[in-house]
């Protein structure tokens, strides 16, 4: 039996390094992320609707999506960003699910979805256990501020916008605390994937 595991956090809390970890392994990851970005790269019907639906300023001069730009409209405004989702979700989802029974099908002992919204987006029903990384509040902030280069309103316009990390950590059937160094991180996990391995679902 396979093993689907729902790997998610917030924002600059640290998921895509577990991500990396657990890739390192040899695990079949299923990032929702790159999903994304496929689902609007140009010339596609879901690029041709965001246009429609935000205008011509979301596109850089070579017809590619103006991430920052669009960034700076969903990010500030919740009728928006929820335009964005309704275009953009179903797409991610018909590919995950394809990409997951993937997995399923040939038996592999886990197969992770890596999805940022997982919560958000109620797509809980796709896995059966979850993972959620958490770090502090503060370090959380200071990441995204200095990762992007964000203002603190535009980080924590951006943190709002997801569902806090203490309520993610309540739904989930581990925590990973990212909040030392990547080794406490890689002892988390392989806690984590040694149990999972050798109990049944």
């Amino acid at each position: 039996m396979t093993l689907v595991i729902g790997l998610t956090g917030g924002i600059a809390s640290g998921k895509s390094t577990v991500s990396q970890m657990i890739k390192e392994q040899g695990i079949r990851v299923v990032d929702a992320d790159v999903i994304a970005k496929e689902a609007v790269a140009k010339g596609t019907p879901a690029l041709q609707q965001i246009v429609q639906t935000f205008g011509e300023d979301v596109l850089l001069p070579n017809g590619e999506l103006n991430r920052q730009q669009l960034g700076a409209i969903i990010f500030s405004d919740e009728e928006k960003r929820k335009q964005l989702n309704a275009i953009v979700h179903p797409e991610v989802r018909k590919e995950i699910l394809k990409q997951r029974d993937e997995g399923v099908s040939q038996k592999e002992t886990f197969v992770v979805l890596d999805i940022p919204l997982l919560f958000e987006s109620q797509l809980e029903s796709l896995v059966d256990r979850i993972i959620v990384v958490y770090t502090t509040p503060e370090l959380q902030l200071s990441r995204l501020m200095n990762r992007n280069d964000l203002s603190e309103e535009e980080a924590l316009n951006r943190i709002h916008s997801q569902q806090p990390l203490e309520e993610k950590c309540k739904k989930a059937d581990h925590v990973i605390e990212n909040t030392q160094d990547l080794a406490f991180i890689r002892k988390q996990l392989q806690n984590i994937l040694n149990e999972w391995e050798h109990t049944d679902k």
